[in-house]
Formats: structure tokens, sequence, C-alpha cells
């Protein structure tokens, strides 16, 4: 159900949900993570290690963001030093954009969709281009949604599908603590190559 789902990637300071410790979860790491973000994420954390994709994170966004919400995501994950592709910086004039996502989808290790107003407005009137960025992370196990200005309820009368996906909420915690949940689902896997050849 999607309204179980909104607090299962909720913030571990949560009344009664416990805390649980990620193997992927740095020692010097200062996010909660709850016994149920662990499991929904552990399918992610499996198929992203698998990838060596040129990008540790696609993001998708409506349009209309680009310029704010989605911009203000890019820039926290690039001062945490992931890389991403977010069609704003990544996109150059004149190129076709549906190869570009195509291959944006292709190149990058997992996908976050930030699910503002203006992408629920997205998904209701425009089956393109959105709708086939999702299509393409939903048939694997590298989607993350990142809710914030909707809940999962909304969503979940445009997406069922996506609204089923584990994921997170701004209205549970802040967008800067999510971002590092994803940075360290993603961004220590050098660490992890590096420990196993040695």
């Amino acid at each position: 159900m999607p309204t179980s789902r909104s607090g299962s990637l909720s913030s571990g300071s949560g009344g009664g949900r416990g805390t649980a410790r990620p193997a992927w979860q740095p020692s010097t790491s200062t996010v909660s993570y709850t016994p149920q973000q662990v499991r929904d994420l552990e399918p992610v954390r499996v198929a992203a290690v698998a990838r060596t994709q040129a990008h540790d994170v696609f993001l998708c966004h409506a349009w209309p963001d680009r310029q704010a919400d989605a911009k203000d995501v890019y820039d926290l994950f690039v001062g945490n030093d992931v890389s991403v592709w977010f069609s704003e910086v990544t996109l150059r004039p004149g190129t076709d954009m549906r190869v570009a996502i195509d291959k944006g989808l292709v190149s990058s290790r997992m996908g976050i969709v930030l699910v503002t107003p203006a992408m629920l407005d997205k998904l209701r009137t425009d089956r393109s281009i959105a709708s086939n960025e999702l299509s393409a992370l939903l048939r694997r196990n590298l989607l993350v949604p990142v809710m914030h200005g909707v809940t999962f309820e909304e969503l979940d009368q445009v997406s069922p599908t996506l609204a089923s996906r584990g994921g997170f909420s701004t209205a549970e915690e802040p967008m800067e603590d999510i971002v590092v949940k994803i940075t360290e689902l993603v961004g220590t896997l050098a660490e992890e190559e590096a420990t196993k050849s040695a």
C-alpha cells in the first residue's frame, strides 16, 4: 500500500521505529535508517553494485523543476561527490533528447525520480519522455522515488506502480539526509572494491 511505503523510507527519528545500519553505510555516517529502509533499499543496492556505469545516479524530474528543485537536488549530489546524469547539465544544445536520455539511463547505476507537483502534472497529461524514463527504471530494481511537496497517496492516483516502490519523502526528513542516504547507497562502491581486492 502507498501509505505504508511512504513511512517505510522515512527518517529513523520516528517514534518506535528503531534504527538499523545497512552493510553499505560508512562508519562515519550521521544519518539513521529504519529497518524497513534497509530492506527496501537492499535490492537497489544489489542492482547498483552489479553495474559499473559512468554515472552513479540518473535524476528523473519534470521539466519545470529543472532550474529549481531538481537543480537543488543535483547540487546536493555533486556536493557529496556523486556523479549525476541531469538533463539541465548533461544535455547539449541540438542534442536529440530521447537518444540522450536513453544513453543516460544506460550509463547510470540507479535512478531517482523527484516527484513534485510538476511531475504529477506531467504524468497525468504527458505520457512521453518522463513516462519512458520511469518505465525503463521500473523494469529493474534501480529506482527510488523522492516525494517533494506531494504524498505517496497523490502519486498513487497517477502512477500506482511508482507509488508502490519504497521511497523517501521530504515531509518526513530533509532532502539533505535523503541525498546522503542515496550517496551511501552508490558512493561506497570504490571503497568496497578496494577492500575486496586487498
